[in-house]
């Protein structure tokens, strides 16, 4: 892993937007049906914002720019090259965690539970 994304990495755990702080007070410390989660986790040249190695599963919690015609090309590019890795991305706006964690957490259950597949 590059030194440059392990300084990233801990910045991005430094200021986390509030969105994160809320979805990572549910999956830390295996809160979320025993499932280890890890936070702000480097995979290549990206940084995950909430990653289960066991499941290989990566959670995004997307600002506003996400929904730039821009950013979200780059963001299915680099969906489709972490699932070429073996890893599932699973998207929420901020929005949608702040106003909708019980949803949230009931997507991502699912996801690691295989329900609803």
């Amino acid at each position: 892993m590059k030194r440059g994304n392990i300084q990233r990495s801990r910045a991005l755990k430094r200021h986390q937007t509030d969105a994160e702080k809320k979805l990572w007070g549910i999956l830390r410390n295996r809160r979320l049906v025993g499932v280890k989660f890890r936070r702000q986790f480097p995979v290549g040249k990206y940084i995950l914002d909430f990653y289960s190695p066991e499941h290989g599963l990566g959670i995004e919690a997307d600002g506003g720019q996400h929904c730039e015609n821009g950013v979200k090309q780059k963001d299915e590019v680099r969906t489709k090259e972490l699932f070429r890795l073996g890893i599932r991305i699973l998207r929420f706006s901020d929005r949608e965690i702040l106003n909708n964690i019980e949803g949230v957490c009931e997507i991502i259950q699912k996801s690691i539970t295989g329900e609803g597949s």
